[in-house]
């Protein structure tokens, strides 16, 4: 995105790709299926330790109307809303046609892009910038754009460069931490019930902050994932982390609440266990049964105040029982980075150094799942493109 932006007559642009391809964290996402952008940007859903005022100026920086058009009509990309949610995702439904339309779009605008170039490092070099390339000579440029990811998903091609060779640059680094990662269970607890799913509401708390998501939970046979479970992941990550003690993660299966779960639990013909059914999949609602303490055969015109009582918080507040996280391994971005008080909202050009711009993961920020990250990568990309493009022409 950076790239196809800065690209303009007179101004040569040269993408360093350090794998033999590109853009794989754009191919693995959604499993194959890119979520492009949201139904809508709520800036309040953004995690950040940096200032909030950066924060929304940078995301205001490329309206979603803006973006849409880019995407259909410079990169030639149509764009359909899903029916249930508003969220844009390719005609074409995969993954590679949007890694693919950008690619061709950059190629368009003349774009050099060198594959399998590792850069070990970036300096200033007398008034320009010396890019230094593992088994190549240095590349002198006007100006540098790292946008070189987080730690997330290292197999596509992220290593964390940002962090090792920025702060040696004077540039704050925030922790950083995987953010949107799977959670586990040790022992599995609940790993008779991997591959169950359904929706629910979920929160999580720890000494420091609390967050609260609804959208899919999924069983699986280290632990729990979904985008509802990965959007509050993170507080469970920097709870353990910080030595904070064990953050507090409470579901409320189907979202129904307490008042729902009661109307459907009203005393008449059948059992307990069918009115479960009919709300969530029978292995969870078999087991939401035992952890009660109620019998599978028990009728709802049976069900003693207690048991209620008892079934009730199980159904709507659940706590549920985990010891750790899936890592970077599994994370779908990286919590934590740069400061966003250390680039110009408006440019993304360093503060400290004139001509370095920084963007998409490297920078402290992510958003839920959903086209929020996708998104944050388009806007800081286009404008620290734009602003490159712009510094040399001027």
């Amino acid at each position: 995105m950076a790239a196809c932006h800065a690209a303009r007559p007179g101004v040569r642009v040269v993408v360093l790709e350090r794998k033999s391809d590109g853009g794989r964290k754009i191919l693995i996402s959604g499993g194959g299926r890119c979520n492009v952008l949201p139904a809508e940007l709520d800036e309040r859903r953004f995690v950040t330790a940096s200032s909030p005022n950066s924060l929304r100026k940078i995301l205001r920086g490329w309206p979603m109307r803006e973006m849409r058009r880019f995407f259909e009509s410079e990169a030639e990309l149509p764009l359909v809303e899903e029916v249930e949610t508003g969220k844009l995702f390719p005609v074409a439904n995969t993954s590679r046609s949007v890694r693919d339309a950008l690619v061709k779009l950059a190629q368009r605008r003349g774009v050099v892009v060198r594959t399998n170039s590792t850069v070990s490092g970036i300096e200033p070099w007398d008034g320009r910038w010396r890019v230094l390339i593992e088994d190549s000579e240095p590349l002198v440029a006007d100006a540098v754009i790292v946008a070189t990811g987080g730690l997330s998903v290292p197999q596509t091609g992220s290593d964390g460069f940002a962090f090792r060779n920025l702060p040696a640059l004077g540039f704050t680094l925030h922790p950083t931490y995987p953010a949107l990662t799977p959670l586990t269970i040790s022992p599995p607890t609940f790993a008779d019930l991997a591959g169950v799913s359904l929706d629910v509401d979920i929160s999580a708390r720890s000494a420091s902050e609390q967050r609260h998501a609804r959208g899919g939970f999924l069983f699986t046979h280290r632990g729990y994932s979904g985008p509802g479970l990965l959007d509050v992941s993170h507080v469970a990550v920097r709870a353990r982390l910080a030595g904070e003690g064990r953050a507090a993660l409470t579901v409320d299966w189907c979202g129904l609440g307490t008042d729902g779960w009661q109307e459907r639990l009203q005393p008449g013909p059948g059992l307990v266990l069918t009115a479960l059914r009919k709300e969530m999949p029978t292995r969870l609602a078999d087991r939401l049964m035992q952890e009660a303490g109620v019998g599978l055969d028990t009728p709802t015109s049976r069900l003693d105040r207690e048991s209620r009582r008892r079934l009730l918080r199980v159904l709507s507040s659940f706590e549920l029982p985990w010891s750790s996280d899936e890592g970077y391994r599994k994370a779908e971005v990286t919590g934590g980075g740069i400061a966003l008080e250390e680039v110009d909202p408006v440019t993304m050009e360093s503060r400290r150094h004139p001509g370095l711009y920084v963007v998409g993961e490297s920078l402290d920020a992510f958003g839920p799942i959903g086209g929020y990250n996708f998104t944050w990568a388009w806007v800081t990309g286009h404008l620290a493109g734009r602003a490159a493009a712009s510094r040399l022409a001027g």
